[in-house]
């Protein structure tokens, strides 16, 4: 079998459907991109909410440019500039007033800094983290799962999850959260990896899926 890492020999051995997912998959290769603080990592999905990529990264490369000298804003720098200023890098006024929430609420300790949040556990994250005007849980998740690595996240209401899992079933109609959930709990402790293979099996499905202009 293709990898041999904890999660795999887990997931493998309590679930034969993620057994064959990850032989089709190959090895659990996620790699959390640690060092941002939640203050950043947040600003910059805030940054790519509802956006493009492409537009998205040019928004955030004009903002950050409005602070010079520094490789990201600080919390108290970003609520001295004048709005409009953020406004002409791109960002709607929905996402300025969310950007300066986050901010103010970094100031006061409601999003905890780098060396506090490694101490928390997952949900008392999400409850602080989602007291930020425009930020909910799946924001909160990715945050989890992509920027502090944690280990047994499962974003339920994720497309990507549900569709991956429907596919891995080979099931005509999308599973709802709460069977995703219940499914689920045999994966624990490596929920992520579980994530992880299905959006992978998604992305696979895809690919496959031959273009409109091939049947043309």
């Amino acid at each position: 079998m293709a990898g041999h890492s904890p999660e795999t020999k887990h997931l493998s051995k309590v679930d034969p459907v993620m057994r064959r997912v990850i032989r089709q998959v190959g090895p659990f290769t996620l790699k959390p991109r640690v060092g941002r603080s939640p203050f950043e990592s947040l600003a910059r999905a805030i940054a790519y909410q509802q956006l493009h990529e492409k537009a998205a990264a040019s928004i955030l490369k004009r903002f950050i440019a409005l602070f010079p000298g520094r490789r990201f804003p600080r919390p108290e720098a970003l609520l001295a500039i004048d709005t409009d200023a953020i406004r002409r890098a791109g960002f709607s006024r929905a996402k300025v007033a969310t950007l300066r929430d986050l901010a103010a609420k970094a100031l006061d300790g409601t999003v905890p800094s780098g060396r506090v949040v490694r101490a928390l556990e997952d949900e008392a994250i999400i409850e602080r983290l989602i007291a930020v005007r425009g930020i909910g849980r799946w924001t909160v998740e990715m945050l989890l799962i992509f920027q502090l690595g944690r280990p047994d996240v499962l974003p339920i209401h994720d497309f990507g999850v549900r569709n991956g899992f429907r596919i891995a079933h080979g099931r005509r109609s999308m599973p709802t959260p709460k069977q995703v959930l219940r499914y689920g709990e045999r994966w624990k402790p490596y929920r992520t990896a579980a994530s992880w293979y299905l959006w992978r099996a998604a992305d696979r499905a895809k690919a496959k899926k031959p273009s409109r202009k091939a049947n043309a």
